[in-house]
């Protein structure tokens, strides 16, 4: 999984030359930097470039960069108190899920029914 700090730092130490972009899966851009990189173009850009990526969100690099890694799915869940509990599935991860509602049955938010109804809906 791709990370902002990572791209930052390559972006500042090796911009230039566009090993960003290899390191972003876009070698196309990586290869117009590297064979234009005695321009000195490419490492204005690259300076441009460190602060799109430092004011980008954490979410919008995630679904720019790791291909939607940290899109947020809700999956509403009601307690025993009729509240509604709201448990975010991300990476379609089904075991951390089945974990989170665990903790909410043993903190007491949900009944074994509730657990036992929530874990069928997450394993189909």
């Amino acid at each position: 999984m791709k990370t902002k700090g990572t791209t930052i730092v390559l972006t500042f130490l090796l911009g230039s030359i566009g090993v960003h972009k290899f390191y972003l899966g876009q070698n196309f851009q990586g290869l117009l930097y590297l064979f234009s990189c005695w321009t000195f173009i490419p490492a204005l850009i690259a300076f441009l470039e460190i602060f799109v990526y430092a004011f980008m969100s954490e979410a919008d690099f995630d679904r720019r960069y790791n291909g939607h890694a940290g899109m947020l799915t809700a999956a509403p869940v009601q307690n025993q108190m009729g509240q509604n509990v709201t448990i975010n599935m991300q990476n379609g991860n089904v075991a951390d899920e089945l974990h989170k509602l665990n903790n909410l049955r043993q903190a007491g938010a949900l009944t074994d029914e509730e657990f036992a109804h929530q874990k069928q809906k997450l394993l189909t």
